[in-house]
């Protein structure tokens, strides 16, 4: 299966300090988070682990459905109905396999990128990949 991003809608819910996610399309897959972004984070990483665990047993990853047939769904509706907000989470699913790529930066961001993933402790493309990912899990 080659990398690729699929976005799920999912609905947000809770009071302040204590947001709930789920994400319909992928069957108990729930995250929690103090802050919506950390819930929103969290979400991510949860259809990941999911879809890890149904790729391992064989289990096809369901298809997104549009929004718009989601708002639709009746269990989406009582959940907005109860306060929840429908927003996007995505699921970066990897291919496993690593390739090259040349890429062109500013050589002063390069020696930022660089300082930075050696004070985590990172290669520099280990440091380029998880910047990546934090990206396309806050959708931004």
């Amino acid at each position: 299966m080659d990398a690729m991003t699929i976005r799920y809608g999912a609905i947000v819910d809770g009071k302040r300090g204590a947001y709930g996610v789920v994400i319909p399309d992928l069957p108990g897959c729930t995250a929690m988070g103090k802050t919506i972004d950390e819930a929103l984070a969290n979400a991510a990483s949860a259809a990941t682990a999911w879809a890890m665990v149904a790729k391992a047993d064989g289990t096809p990853i369901p298809k997104a459905r549009p929004i718009e047939i989601l708002r639709r769904d009746p269990e989406v509706i009582a959940e907005i109905a109860e306060g929840g907000t429908l927003v996007i989470v995505p699921l970066l699913l990897d291919a496993g396999r690593p390739v090259k790529a040349n890429l062109s930066l500013d050589a002063g961001l390069l020696e930022a990128i660089d300082e930075a993933a050696k004070a985590h402790g990172l290669t520099r493309s280990a440091f380029i990949t998880s910047a990546a990912r934090e990206k396309i899990a806050r959708g931004a």
